[in-house]
């Protein structure tokens, strides 16, 4: 066993695992629960959002006030967040208030009233965070990116939903997907810190040792990707850009291999990226490609802001750095430089138990197991530039591009005949 990493497997199916930093003061804790919004149907898009929104506005024993005013108290912080895939619900207390940390949280998602007046005022909050998304186009466009490589797929959707959506859920709605979806073996509990095992499974298993739920939620469909050029003018300083390349799922044995392409295309202020078209041309202010990885598909992407002056050549420019890493190995000194990116990283993060957290929930969910940190860092070290090259050779094919405008785009221009790579 791991030196500080235990795992327990309650009796209903609900999966606790926790790491032991002696050294800290702080505790933080997640519920997890393997669920986001690619489960969900077209006419449920938001849901999931909604459900984590509702979660901190009263259960059958305090208030939304009540709650917060709880946590204040003992100097926490308690938050949430929805992703395609997944939902957590966390927290972070000194070591001495780990037990009031476990009864709010265990509160609040297992008791939560979903009062209807709660959901009417929530939605308004919703309806305004899915306007400020479509106000922030350096946000928007990854939603027009994802919309144009997954189309109708859940994956091709927004998180928060649509407003049509949106005004059609009610508190039974939210009611019946929460107990639909959040069945105990879609759960894991993560906490790391200053804490010990055997305590904190006592302290959860109190009151997370629900009953076992007929599980009749839907598999995840796989999705296909289309590739295909999208323009959404709009009265904008910049023009947007968003591209999109085949990458890896979340357990793919190549995912080293990817997130050190990532790196060297556009993940630092080294990449090849960032010095060509920022530091040795000055067109654009941010420029960064990013490694969006699913549980069955992944996306390597790229964003930039742009004059629309200079739309073509930027463009043209990201399609030559794509091609040039399919004609030969990165040096042995690139391939350093990323993996020494890569691992500072890592080990940085380690330094916080939030990310620590984070790090075994994300692994129980996806590997069933802990991965240790050194483990990672091994494979990051046998990543060969070879395994890059034939790497990037699949991801930056000819026709297999997606691509996203956002801002004041000229129509009558064929963007993607500019991405020949």
């Amino acid at each position: 066993m791991p030196h500080g990493y235990n795992k327990t497997l309650l009796n209903n199916g609900i999966r606790i695992v926790t790491k032991q930093v002696p050294q800290v003061r702080s505790v933080a804790m997640g519920v997890w629960v393997n669920v986001g919004a690619r489960d969900e149907k077209a006419e449920e898009g938001g849901v999931s959002h909604f459900v984590e929104h509702m979660i901190f506005k009263g259960t059958e024993r305090r208030t939304a006030h009540q709650i917060a005013k709880e946590l204040d108290a003992i100097g926490g912080q308690c938050n949430a967040f929805t992703s395609k895939e997944n939902t957590c619900y966390y927290a972070k207390v000194m070591d001495t208030h780990v037990d009031t940390m476990v009864d709010l949280l265990s509160d609040i998602f297992l008791n939560s009233v979903f009062d209807p007046g709660e959901v009417e005022r929530e939605r308004q909050v919703i309806l305004q965070e899915i306007k400020m998304l479509e106000d922030t186009p350096d946000e928007h466009v990854h939603v027009l990116l994802a919309r144009a490589v997954w189309g109708s797929h859940p994956l091709g959707r927004s998180i928060l939903g649509t407003p049509e959506t949106v005004t059609r859920f009610d508190s039974n709605t939210i009611k019946e997907y929460f107990s639909r979806a959040y069945q105990p073996e879609r759960i894991v509990i993560a906490a790391a810190g200053n804490l010990e095992h055997v305590s904190f499974v006592e302290l959860i298993a109190r009151t997370f040792e629900v009953d076992r739920r007929e599980n009749n939620f839907p598999e995840r469909a796989k999705p296909t990707m289309d590739w295909v050029a999208t323009a959404h003018p709009k009265n904008l300083e910049q023009v947007h850009i968003c591209l999109g390349a085949k990458g890896v799922h979340t357990t793919d044995p190549r995912r080293h291999a990817c997130a050190l392409l990532n790196v060297v295309l556009g993940g630092n202020m080294s990449s090849r990226l960032f010095q060509e078209i920022r530091e040795r041309r000055g067109l654009a202010y941010a420029i960064f490609s990013f490694a969006s990885s699913y549980s069955d598909t992944g996306l390597l992407g790229i964003y930039v802001g742009v004059e629309k002056s200079n739309t073509q050549e930027v463009l043209q420019l990201i399609a030559k750095e794509m091609a040039r890493l399919k004609e030969k190995p990165i040096d042995d000194s690139e391939l350093k430089n990323a993996k020494e990116h890569l691992k500072g990283g890592l080990y940085l993060a380690a330094e916080s138990t939030d990310n620590q957290m984070s790090r075994l929930a994300h692994n129980e969910i996806n590997f069933g197991r802990h991965v240790p940190l050194q483990e990672v860092v091994d494979k990051i070290e046998k990543v060969t530039a070879e395994d890059i090259l034939s790497l990037a050779c699949e991801a930056c094919q000819d026709n297999a591009v997606s691509l996203a405008l956002l801002g004041p785009i000229d129509e009558k221009v064929s963007y993607e005949d500019m991405l020949t790579l």
